[in-house]
């Protein structure tokens, strides 16, 4: 097994990272506008897995998680990351991969570039780990797909040209019952809500989506009716693999600001590196970044390859992020004491960025039940 990177991966993070350092930030509790995504585009980041022939960097699964945690690693506000990485992973990846070829001329080259922003509409109020229980209904009339319901919380919402969506076409089939669907959001009957109140993340804007009557186009439909499930299981597969690798770009950059810092703060007439209660902290800071990167590298080349294992791993690594994150984010509030407490300080991201990736594409609770299943239980 070879763990050295290539002089052409190399390349292209030091490309990610160094753009990644030059992005106008948002300000605070501000999410990204559209000047900054379509400089971030520049960098190729909205585009990494998505096919060459229409603009993107054509991609597998371990070199996008590479150019994510390059761009974190790099500087770039977790938020914006997020709502990069959503972008790509849960509604470009669907797109590339489901859409019809008039609908992905249509679309990919603008996601590509930034210039198109996309948003996956699935969790309803009351359907979150539960998407059997969606309530959003599509109904074929003539060559048209009419949707009714309510989306409770969609990433990117607020500024989304494209919706990637999930209904049901037949009520009675149950898990083949739920279809995929692209759906402009210039289309008459949707209604974008304000954006919501977040605790984090803030450079990803989230709002609630309203479907009244909205007619969709049936070549936006993605696949053949019944199935929208397994579409989004496999959206699922890459944004558990992918996703997380932001936040170990955060852990980096936060990592190496620890160090800097415990190297020149004195106190009691010496370094604080000096004292093992600090230079273990880092110690073990280091050593879950390690370990969890290595499990997520490992999930992303097994969605590379095709394995039937590939979803199990993502779970796998998916939990070792979540858990690795927060608990460096508390060691790093600590080892800045109490300028660590302060919003100015950021240490590498603030920790209210960091718990959510306990919740969002499957809870890590979720995350477990995948493992145990996989395991044979």
């Amino acid at each position: 097994m070879e763990f050295d990177l290539t002089e052409e991966q190399q390349q292209r993070i030091r490309r990610i990272r160094d753009a990644a350092g030059r992005l106008p930030r948002p300000e605070p509790g501000e999410a990204a506008g559209r000047d900054v995504w379509q400089a971030a585009g520049e960098s190729g980041i909205t585009g990494l897995c998505l096919p060459e022939n229409h603009g993107g960097g054509g991609l597998g699964a371990l070199d996008t998680a590479l150019g994510l945690e390059a761009f974190c690693a790099g500087g770039a506000d977790t938020g914006l990351a997020f709502a990069i990485a959503a972008h790509l992973l849960a509604c470009g990846t669907v797109l590339a991969q489901h859409a019809g070829e008039p609908v992905r001329a249509e679309l990919l080259r603008g996601l590509a570039s930034g210039r198109t922003i996309a948003a996956n509409a699935m969790t309803e109020d009351g359907a979150g780990s539960d998407v059997s229980r969606l309530a959003t209904t599509a109904v074929r009339d003539g060559d048209a797909y009419v949707l009714d319901g309510v989306k409770s919380f969609v990433s990117n919402g607020p500024l989304a040209d494209i919706l990637v969506t999930y209904a049901v076409t037949a009520p009675a089939a149950g898990f083949l019952g739920l279809s995929a669907f692209a759906v402009p959001t210039d289309l008459p009957g949707l209604r974008i809500g304000p954006p919501l109140a977040k605790a984090g993340l803030d450079g990803c804007a989230a709002a609630r989506v309203e479907f009244s009557g909205c007619r969709v186009p049936g070549a936006y439909l993605m696949g053949a009716e019944g199935q929208g499930s397994a579409i989004f299981q496999t959206s699922m597969t890459w944004e558990r693999a992918c996703l997380p690798a932001i936040f170990l770009g955060t852990m980096e950059a936060q990592l190496r600001r620890c160090v800097t810092h415990a190297g020149q703060r004195r106190q009691f007439g010496r370094r604080i590196a000096d004292f093992q209660a600090v230079s273990h902290r880092l110690a073990i800071m280091k050593q879950r970044l390690e370990s969890s990167r290595l499990l997520l590298y490992r999930a992303c080349w097994q969605v590379d390859k095709g394995s039937q294992d590939a979803g199990q791993a993502a779970a796998l690594a998916k939990v070792a992020v979540a858990e690795s994150a927060v608990a460096n984010g508390i060691d790093a509030a600590q080892v800045f004491g109490a300028k660590g407490y302060l919003t100015a300080e950021g240490v590498g991201g603030r920790l209210s960025d960091l718990v959510p990736l306990h919740i969002f594409s499957g809870t890590t609770d979720i995350q477990r039940e995948i493992i145990v299943k996989g395991m044979g239980l």
